[in-house]
């Protein structure tokens, strides 16, 4: 049956893998939830050329500052988020607004209040399925 997840527990990484090359529908429902921190956690869909996620941040909820080889699109669900760039400057972004972020930018985020945050990745985030996250579980 299309869109069933193989679930993978590999210490504190819980991850979805799409496992064929042929289309699959997902409900984000029935997606395991990874929780980082009290303050944050995600579900996650991986492609073979893109990672889906969608993470629940509380208010205060921090991402430290941190760079990957994936390029990133950032849209806000609800909530609002602040985006902290290596150079200083800060884009606060609320419902409707994306953020797109090019491969080995360095970035902050900031949760404003209780927001829900969709990231699409390109290619996708290998160091989550290898459970080498760290910067998100601090």
């Amino acid at each position: 049956m299309r869109g069933k997840f193989k679930q993978e527990i590999n210490t504190r990484e819980i991850y979805s893998t799409i496992m064929s090359r042929s289309e699959s529908c997902y409900k984000w429902a029935d997606v395991p939830e990874d929780k980082l921190r009290p303050d944050l956690s995600r579900k996650v869909i991986h492609g073979e050329n893109v990672t889906i996620a969608m993470f629940s941040l509380k208010k205060g909820a921090k991402v430290d500052s941190h760079k990957h080889v994936n390029e990133q699109m950032s849209c806000v669900l609800s909530g609002a988020v602040k985006f902290i760039m290596a150079d200083g400057k800060e884009y606060v972004l609320s419902q409707g607004m994306v953020m797109h972020l090019p491969p080995n930018v360095e970035h902050a985020a900031l949760a404003l209040e209780d927001s829900v945050v969709m990231d699409v990745f390109s290619p996708p985030r290998d160091d989550w399925k290898k459970g080498t996250d760290q910067y998100l579980r601090k």
